[in-house]
């Protein structure tokens, strides 16, 4: 499954919202030296198991790829 998710990085703590219909992603780490991505695919695969960036490495706009079958309607 393929998500689109906005991410906001050096935050005071980790949090996931959805908001219209998109997931937004506060991080607490940093933009620089990939921090950050790191950081989200840590988190997420803590939540589905697993987690790869497909698209948007250097963007705030990322395509993540999450396992068939998660449920985020607890977000």
């Amino acid at each position: 499954m393929m998500i689109t998710v906005k991410v906001k990085t050096s935050s005071k703590k980790f949090a996931i919202a959805a908001k219209g219909g998109i997931l937004r992603i506060s991080l607490t780490e940093p933009a620089e030296n990939s921090r950050a991505n790191a950081e989200l695919v840590k988190e997420m695969a803590k939540r589905f198991v697993s987690c790869r960036i497909l698209r948007g490495l250097k963007s705030k706009t990322k395509t993540l790829e999450l396992p068939d079958g998660s449920d985020l309607e607890s977000f």
